[in-house]
């Protein structure tokens, strides 16, 4: 796991879910609720360790006069008073559309053929960079604030 442990204890599945909740509830066209349902599902299994895992390599990017220690106090920082604040709603890309399909399957909402599409060589791919896409849409609303 490369990205630190406290990580995942800071940005846990539940500030997650409300992170990606307007975008995943506006491309689906669900109420939030039931987005975040599907969210939670979704990311039970290995998603949101790659989520982390792109967030955190998207974070160390954009800094280079924070060292680790320095993000994670950031991260704890924008967090700290409202954990659960909702992200912004982003215009779906590629990228995202690939992560959201993820989503999907990881859910069991997907369909047969969206499963087939993403076990493709191309898919495979895709799916790859819309968790990377995601990832530093994620670092950049843990980190956002203060």
């Amino acid at each position: 796991m490369p990205y630190p442990p406290r990580l995942a204890h800071l940005a846990t599945r539940s500030v997650v879910v409300a992170k990606l909740v307007p975008t995943y509830s506006r491309a689906h066209n669900l109420d939030e609720e039931e987005a975040a349902q599907r969210l939670s599902l979704a990311l039970r299994g290995t998603l949101l360790p790659a989520l982390l895992d792109a967030a955190w390599t998207a974070m160390k990017g954009k800094t280079k006069r924070l060292d680790d220690e320095g993000l994670l106090e950031k991260v704890a920082t924008t967090l700290k008073d409202r954990p659960q604040r909702p992200g912004r709603v982003v215009d779906v890309s590629p990228g995202w559309s690939a992560f959201l399909v993820l989503a999907d399957l990881e859910a069991g909402t997907a369909s047969d053929a969206a499963r087939r599409v993403m076990e493709s060589p191309e898919g495979r791919q895709r799916g790859q960079a819309g968790v990377v896409e995601v990832g530093a849409f994620l670092a950049a609303e843990l980190t956002r604030g203060r």
